[in-house]
């Protein structure tokens, strides 16, 4: 599909999506943006239930730093009256991580972590847009939480099915939420609907939830050169 061709599918989409709320509306013109990520050779992998807890940690290694921003963001943004109430209670997922993380690498962890380059430049356009402009804030957190609400449930159980591990068990804590995942994202979806953006800022927040999920694929295909994981046969 050419760009053209992508831009008018987009925009008609948008307009779809318009009169179902904005949350709606981002969903679907994002959604071919979403898939990329899930067809890496790492993503299949994990979701098929192929990876051990080595390479599982591999990820959320690079996930900690990402995270470590968005909260730090978060804090930063906490009496904007738009960004602000988008960091619903219990969705921070910092300390969960830290301890999966310490279940895997040790109390040392911090000492082994790597960032692949693809994190590095993630964390930097977090630095760039998610402190001081409340739609790249949002951009980010609903790509992350709400994709950790959704297929990241899903892989919680496929992780914790291969490591035989149960639910509140160090190491699948990540995915571990205290809530319904239904409630947050319906509490999310309120939110963006509810978001004072116009068209052009609904626009650019659509355009820098497609940049968080091209960064999303590109941890993915860079976690797969660096295990050496091939895509299946």
């Amino acid at each position: 599909m050419d760009r053209t061709t992508q831009e008018e599918t987009g925009a008609c989409m948008s307009m779809a999506g318009h009169d179902e709320g904005f949350a709606a509306e981002l969903r679907a013109a994002t959604r071919s943006d979403h898939g990329e990520n899930e067809t890496s050779a790492y993503m299949a992998a994990l979701v098929g239930g192929r990876l051990g807890g080595d390479e599982y940690a591999a990820l959320i290694e690079q996930l900690h730093p990402v995270y470590e921003l968005l909260e730090r963001a978060a804090e930063a943004l906490a009496d904007d009256p738009v960004a602000g109430p988008f960091a619903l209670p219990g969705l921070a997922r910092l300390r969960a991580l830290e301890t999966d993380l310490a279940h895997f690498r040790g109390p040392r962890w911090r000492e082994r972590v790597a960032l692949l380059p693809s994190t590095a430049r993630y964390c930097d356009r977090l630095r760039d847009v998610a402190f001081d402009w409340p739609g790249g804030f949002v951009a980010h957190h609903y790509t992350r939480y709400l994709g950790d609400l959704s297929g990241g449930q899903f892989i919680g159980r496929q992780v914790r099915r291969v490591l035989g591990l149960g639910e509140d068990d160090p190491g699948v804590l990540f995915y571990r939420f205290e809530g319904k995942p239904k409630d947050y994202k319906d509490a999310y979806r309120a939110l963006l609907d509810a978001a004072p953006w116009d068209a052009a800022e609904r626009a650019r927040v659509i355009d820098e939830v497609r940049t968080a999920y091209r960064f999303n694929a590109e941890m993915a295909a860079d976690l797969s050169r660096a295990l050496s994981i091939e895509p299946a046969a």
